[in-house]
């Protein structure tokens, strides 16, 4: 069954904060945690220091819950709701770099730019190599108009060889650096997001789209064929195809295309651009 993306866009990562902890819930009640960060399975303390040890852990693990629920508020755009959430995880850990770095993206997300800059900063402080924190910063000072100084960020965020979703920083580097307006340094990351994930469909709809506008048919086909047949047909992806269609000659398919955009996606951008017959 193919996979349904419904626009083509980078997103800021919330892996690390999802499953902080190892939290679970069932109908919105918190019912169990796994190993506090800095923990192992059957971990025992001893000493003169195991209770402090013991109350840093808890600390951290009732940390953790809040700002898992912050998350999932987050998703669900309720940002009144994450905000309390966040500020109780930071109110119990004042040393959690994730907790801050989430705070972040609340505050951006309500227009408070100055504060998500503070958290974003105060998260990288306490953890400078935070693969999410550097990736949603990075995203911030690109979406901010700072497009070059964002690249550092997600470069940062790669070094991480165990983070969870690596293609999602290399994708996004590419996008800032198309914004920058290094295309050489945008192509490198693109190809670098589709080698680390080849069903990525971020490098996939932006490669195809480098390759046409340079006049590369064949490689931007190979691109924008392997996102129709991966996932449910956007509107970003139909137009991209029927472009690719028009300039290799193949009107048919490209109307068919065209066709098929005008029915799914009726008021989309892209349908306008197919009336407008504006392809370039």
């Amino acid at each position: 069954m193919k996979n349904r993306i419904s626009r083509i866009l980078p997103v800021v990562a919330l892996g690390s904060l999802m499953l902080a902890g190892c939290v679970t819930t069932e109908n919105g009640r918190v019912v169990g945690s796994g190993i506090p960060p800095g923990g192992t399975a059957g971990q025992t303390t001893s000493g003169s220091g195991g209770s402090a040890r013991d109350a840093g852990d808890e600390r951290r693990r009732r940390s953790d819950i809040r700002l898992q629920l912050a998350a999932q508020h987050y998703q669900q755009n309720n940002f009144r709701q994450a905000m309390s959430e966040v500020n109780d995880a930071i109110g119990i850990d004042r040393d959690s770099a994730r907790a801050y770095g989430m705070r972040g993206l609340i505050n951006w997300q309500i227009g408070d730019r100055a504060a998500a800059e503070d958290d974003f900063r105060r998260g990288l402080t306490l953890d400078p190599k935070n693969a999410d924190i550097n990736n949603n910063y990075g995203w911030y000072l690109c979406k901010t108009d700072r497009a070059r100084e964002s690249i550092a960020y997600f470069q940062t965020a790669t070094e991480d060889l165990l983070y969870r979703t690596p293609a999602m920083p290399l994708h996004n580097a590419g996008i800032c650096s198309l914004q920058a307006g290094d295309e050489a340094a945008a192509e490198n990351y693109f190809a670098r997001s589709f080698q680390v994930d080849p069903n990525n469909p971020v490098a996939m709809y932006n490669l195809g789209d480098l390759y046409l506008k340079r006049g590369n048919l064949e490689r931007a086909k190979f691109y924008s064929d392997r996102l129709l047949s991966q996932y449910l047909p956007s509107a970003e992806t139909l137009w991209l195809a029927l472009r690719v269609a028009r300039a290799g000659g193949d009107q048919t398919y490209a109307a068919s295309l065209g066709g098929e955009l005008e029915r799914r996606f009726p008021g989309s951008r892209e349908a306008a651009l197919l009336k407008q017959r504006a392809y370039q």
